[in-house]
C-alpha cells in the first residue's frame, strides 16, 4: 500500500511540476485500429506481411482518432503521425540475408499530417483520410475535417517515376521486414488556440510541428507498434 501511495505522489508531483513548467496539459487520445496487445491492425498498414517477398501492398485505411475536448480557448486541432525508428540507412533494407540491427541510428518517418482541424471535432473516424493505396498519392490538401499536409513517402518515391507524387494525408507503416527493431507509431492529437495556421502548400510534418510553437493549449498521444519481421512478433 505504501508502495502505491508512493507512486500516486510521485505522479502527482509530476503532474504539478509539468503545469509549472509551463508543458500543455494532456488530451485523451484515443485509436480505432490499435489492438489489445499495442500492435496496429494490418489493416491500416501500407505494408502487410506476405509468404513470398516477405511483405506486400495492404489495405492502408487511416486509424480512426477520438480525442477529449480541449481546453478553454480551443479554436481547432492538429495531427501528427510519425515513427521515430525508421533506420538512418536503407542501402540492406529488404535485402535477402541482410538485417538491420536494432542499435542502428534511427530517424522520424511522418505519416500523416492534418491541420486546422475545426475547434467542435472529436475525432476522424478509421478509413476518413484514406481508405486504400493511391500509386502516385493523394493530391488533395483541403478536406472538411482540415487540411492534409504531405507525408514522407513523398519523399521516399520521389526517385521513382511511376510512384512519384504527392501523398496527402495518411499513409500507414511499411517498416523493412529484415529490420531487428519494432517500429512504434505516435499519433500525436494537439489542441491549438488559433482556428487557422495559416499554412499553404505541401506542408511536411517538421514544418507543422513548428507552425505549432506557441500555439497548443493541450496535446496526446495513442501508440501502436508494428513489424513485417515474424520474428519479433510475440
Amino acid at each position: 500500500m505504501k508502495h502505491v501511495l508512493h507512486v500516486a505522489a510521485v505522479m502527482l508531483l509530476g503532474i504539478v511540476n509539468g503545469a509549472l513548467a509551463g508543458e500543455p496539459p494532456a488530451l485523451s487520445v484515443m485509436a480505432d485500429g490499435i489492438g489489445k496487445d499495442g500492435y496496429i491492425d494490418p489493416a491500416f498498414a501500407f505494408c502487410i506481411p506476405a509468404a513470398e517477398e516477405h511483405a506486400k501492398e495492404g489495405p492502408d485505411k487511416s486509424i480512426g482518432l477520438a480525442w477529449t475536448a480541449g481546453p478553454k480557448g480551443t479554436r481547432s486541432y492538429a495531427v501528427i503521425a510519425v515513427d521515430p525508428d525508421v533506420p538512418t540507412m536503407f542501402s540492406d533494407a529488404g535485402k535477402e540475408g541482410k538485417t538491420l540491427s536494432a542499435s542502428m541510428p534511427r530517424k522520424n518517418f511522418y505519416h500523416w499530417v492534418l491541420f486546422d482541424i475545426p475547434g467542435d471535432t472529436r475525432g476522424i473516424p478509421a478509413a476518413m483520410d484514406s481508405q486504400a493505396i493511391v500509386k502516385k498519392g493523394k493530391s488533395v490538401l483541403k478536406t472538411p475535417y482540415g487540411i492534409r499536409g504531405v507525408n514522407d513517402y513523398a519523399g521516399y518515391f520521389a526517385a521513382q517515376p511511376d510512384r512519384k507524387g504527392i501523398y496527402a494525408g495518411y499513409d500507414g507503416p511499411c517498416p523493412p521486414w529484415n529490420d531487428e527493431r519494432i517500429h512504434h507509431y505516435h499519433f500525436k492529437v494537439y489542441a491549438l488556440d488559433i482556428k487557422s495556421l495559416k499554412l499553404s502548400g505541401q506542408v511536411t510534418g517538421p514544418q507543422l510541428e513548428n507552425a505549432l510553437i506557441g500555439h497548443v493549449l493541450a496535446q496526446g498521444e495513442a501508440v501502436g507498434a508494428y513489424t513485417l519481421n515474424p520474428g519479433l512478433r510475440k
